[in-house]
Formats: structure tokens, sequence, C-alpha cells
């Protein structure tokens, strides 16, 4: 652009000095329309952890136990914790997803007024073929990886997990396809294992084996932190967020259930970096120590067993939507934090409240 040309633009655009809101949208609509919209993807950076290859093989290795059932009590309890929290939300979802349904561990729960459809996503098809849906709901099944997500955009009401995406690679745009997925006010619910899961067979193998070999190997893979599946929701984008935890822990006579029932359920460690096997004498050593630090005599079942720890962490997120509540505007508060100590003088003064049919329900 000549110095000419320069001139005469400032000269036009001094013509509208009176009407700066004007000017502003001309010169940054561009720039407005160019903004990428924030997404957990832009936000955290994806870490290839785990070998999904081998995870893949170790589900479909489980799936076809003839003893898998017998190893199952936790995702069937962690599964119908799940579908309870989908009952407390009154609403009839028209089209539901479950990844990494398995054999339907929160499905077989659904009942027809709360679910009408329901789609069950896993990546072992023997899986599928055993899984278990509620009565009177409509249900398909299909072959598909967490971490690739392929539904319409806004196609869904209900997106449920039940402990399977703790074994992502790309959390951040899992979340963000759950997002793109979901139909304004939908709903996002699911639990992973938390990072103290396991926490007294880690313990016990790290110290045998700083004995008997004098270094650490990763033999449990990594668990996610609370923290992080707050962040990750938010920075998706979801609204009226909860995040729990819960803990269940399950006596074993030894380690050596511990670590079959865990191999059962195709829960083996499938990080990159694990050691390919766990010695002999590393594991005897790792029993003992085991036993000694939080085994316990149980009198009333005439025998002595160790615990295991399963650390539940719960989360709830909506995709936002003009109908959804909205927090208060700063100052309308009636009543300060300073008045605390008269809080029994306040709610003296209490009003009562007519009950909707809703409430009634």
């Amino acid at each position: 652009m000549s110095q000419t040309q320069l001139i005469q633009y400032l000269s036009r655009l001094h013509i509208v000095k009176n009407q700066p809101k004007y000017l502003r949208n001309n010169l940054f609509r561009n720039y407005a329309s160019n903004a990428k919209q924030k997404t957990a993807s832009s936000v955290y950076r994806t870490m290839n952890i785990f070998d999904r290859k081998s995870k893949a093989l170790q589900r479909e290795r489980s799936a076809q136990r003839d003893d898998y059932h017998l190893a199952e009590y936790i995702k069937e309890e962690v599964g119908w914790r799940t579908a309870d929290r989908v009952f407390d939300i009154k609403r009839t979802f028209k089209n539901a997803v479950e990844l990494g349904a398995c054999r339907g561990y929160v499905s077989r729960h659904f009942l027809p007024d709360s679910v009408e459809k329901v789609t069950l996503c896993d990546t072992s098809q023997t899986h599928l073929d055993k899984a278990i849906v509620g009565d009177g709901v409509q249900f398909e099944k299909r072959i598909m990886d967490e971490e690739n997500i392929d539904f319409p955009d806004n196609s869904v009401d209900l997106v449920v997990s039940s402990l399977v995406l703790h074994w992502v690679n790309d959390l951040p745009g899992c979340f963000d396809n759950v997002m793109r997925c979901l139909k304004p006010d939908g709903v996002f619910m699911a639990c992973v294992f938390g990072g103290d899961t396991l926490m007294e067979l880690r313990q016990a193998l790290q110290l045998a084996e700083g004995e008997r070999s004098g270094g650490v190997a990763p033999h449990i893979s990594p668990f996610t932190h609370v923290r992080d599946v707050g962040g990750l929701l938010t920075a998706s984008g979801f609204t009226l967020q909860t995040v729990d935890v819960d803990s269940i822990t399950v006596w074993y006579p030894s380690l050596w259930e511990v670590m079959r029932d865990v191999r059962a359920l195709g829960e083996s460690n499938a990080a990159h970096n694990r050691p390919l096997r766990l010695q002999k004498d590393v594991q005897f050593a790792a029993a003992a120590i085991y036993d000694d630090m939080y085994g316990k005599d149980m009198p009333d079942r005439g025998m002595r067993g160790v615990p295991a720890t399963y650390q539940i962490i719960n989360f709830l997120g909506w995709k936002p939507d003009p109908s959804q509540p909205k927090p208060m505007e700063r100052g309308s508060g009636q009543l300060s934090l300073k008045d605390l100590h008269r809080i029994d003088e306040i709610v003296q003064d209490t009003k009562k409240v007519p009950l909707t049919e809703e409430d009634m329900k």
C-alpha cells in the first residue's frame, strides 16, 4: 500500500470517529470470525502412555475366559451406581451411548421410562455379544474405540461410561468429542479408577522389587487424579459439573488373588514402559510384605485376608443450553457472611413456598 493510499484510508476512518462501535466491529470482524473455540485439546497436551493395541487384546482375552464372571464384581457394583445416578435425573433420554460398555454394566439397569434407546460401544466383540440390556430398552451394539468416537454432531442425549476412560491416551480429545456429539442440555456421566486404586499392591511391589532388584519398575499403570478430571470438564465447556470420589475396599486371601482378578478383568498394565515380566522371587517377597503391612485376621470367617482399595472418581457435566439455571449476579445476595453468627435468628423468619406438580413427583 502506497503512502497516498494509506492517507486516504485513514481519512475515511476519521469520518466515522463518532461511531466507535461501528468502527470497532468493522475492524475486528474478521478476527472474531476466525477465532477458534476453546477446547480441552487446546489446553491439555495428549500423552501417549498406554499401548491401545495391547489393551484391546487384554480385553478380548479376558472376555473369552470361562471364569470371567467370578471377577466382574467391581464392574457390576460401579455400573449399578452409575445407572442409579442416571435415574436421579428426572428425564427420559431418547438416545444414549455407553462408551466401553463391556458387558453392559450400566445399560443392563436402564428402564424404558429413563432411556428409550442405548448404543453399546466397545473394542471387544465378544464382550458386546454377551452384553445385557434392560428389558424394554431398544439397543444397538457397535465396535468403537473410546479415542475415536464417531457419532454425528448434536445427536446424543446421554453419554455414560464406567471404568474404561482411564486407559485413554487422548482424554482431552475424548471429552471434546463427547461435547460435540451431545445435544444442547445433554449429559456426560462417567467414572474412572482414581490414583489410589490398588495402592496396597503398588507399595508391596515397589518395596519387594527395591529389595530384590535394587530398583523399581511400573508394574501398575498410572491412574487419573480428581484435579485432572475437573480441569478437563471445564476446558471442554461442560457446565453444572459434579466430581466426587468413592472408595471400595475388597478383602482377598492374599496378593495372588488380587493379581488374578485384576488380570481376569483385562485391567493388567498396558503402559508402554511396563516390564515384560515380574520375577518369581519378587512376587513371593511382595506377597509377604503385603500380608505383613495390611493383613488382618478375621475370626468370624476363620481366615486371614488382605485389603485392596479401588478408588472411583465419578463426574458429570452438561452441555450448555439457554434453559439451564444460571448463577445470580454479583451483589444480588440479601444476606452477608458477616451475619453467619445470627443464623438462628435469620432462619426463624421462614417463608412457605407452594409445591408444584413437578415437585411432587
